[in-house]
């Protein structure tokens, strides 16, 4: 069997156990003892953006940190996982529902490394993040194609921007993180033109799961991404009755021709996958709506 038939037909297992669960972590038992420090994925419910954070052992990792006014949230969510300091901090790019709230974790935690774009905004958003980095003393670490680093036991490797564009969206850093045998793919909002080049620069972007890009776009998540990648399973971060009817119906269909299982922060709130390399586990079942978002 193919490995991405492998994939798809694990992913439709899990997903029957998960259905007779009955509570608790979905596809093991709650109370299950878990070996190794294991890697946990939480894919906040920030409404309308993205805040990801990523902890392995006593390692943790922040991707985005959504609006202007939701900072604090962000901190407290943290702060209730135990969370004292940041390995790393990623700002995607400088759109305000990426990086609004990251002054606030820059200036609350220790963070022991900052990635950002080589793009700037002429934000007030986006100054008020260099000015919490100048007050910490932080440097900004630029992403460059196929650098890895680690993160505990896990590791991720940069794999985008691959160029300079002419759009914020684009030059969202794009990861593939892995721990184990699992891997996840985060895009930001990169559209198709810079999807079709994370898809050629070389690099293997095959994934178990896919961070849509974009919030579930029709401008993301192209055929190209999609055919490197083949994830079993896509997470959509948007806000419930969002201004950009997000998700987009093009997205889901194509989720849905392929079998892709999809969770939703817009329905299931903050979605947490845990991983110890061989296996996911979920706080949830896939979502079965299929709806797009409403304008």
């Amino acid at each position: 069997m193919k490995l991405k038939q492998m994939r798809k037909a694990a992913a439709l297992l899990a997903a029957c156990i998960m259905l007779l669960a009955g509570g608790g972590l979905y596809a093991h038992d709650q109370g299950q003892e878990q070996h190794g420090a294991g890697m946990e994925v939480h894919f906040l419910d920030i409404g309308q953006g993205d805040a990801t954070l990523v902890k392995c052992g006593s390692h943790a990792m922040l991707i985005d940190a959504g609006e202007n006014d939701k900072g604090v949230a962000v901190q407290a969510y943290l702060q209730s996982q135990g969370v004292e300091s940041l390995d790393y901090v990623i700002g995607t790019h400088p759109d305000s529902d990426h990086i609004g709230g990251l002054d606030v974790i820059i200036y609350k935690f220790d963070c022991r490394q900052v990635m950002m774009p080589d793009y700037s905004k002429d934000t007030k958003t986006y100054r008020d993040v260099l000015a919490a980095m100048d007050s910490k003393r932080y440097k900004n670490t630029l992403p460059k194609i196929g650098d890895s680093y680690k993160l505990g036991d896990a590791v991720f490797t940069v794999i985008a921007p691959n160029k300079a564009y002419d759009s914020a969206n684009d030059n969202s850093i794009g990861i593939l993180l892995q721990y184990g045998e699992k891997r996840f793919l985060f895009t930001g909002d990169a559209e198709e033109e810079a999807e079709q080049d994370i898809a050629g620069n070389g690099l293997d972007i095959s994934c178990d799961v896919y961070q849509a890009g974009h919030h579930g776009s029709r401008t993301s998540s192209s055929d190209e991404l999609l055919d490197a990648a083949d994830p079993a399973y896509a997470v959509i971060s948007c806000g419930e009755n969002n201004d950009y009817g997000h998700p987009h119906a093009r997205t889901l269909n194509n989720f849905r021709r392929r079998g892709i299982l999809v969770y939703r922060t817009d329905e299931q709130g903050t979605i947490v996958a845990k991983t110890d390399g061989e296996t996911i586990t979920w706080n949830c079942a896939p979502s079965e709506s299929w709806q797009t978002g409403s304008l």
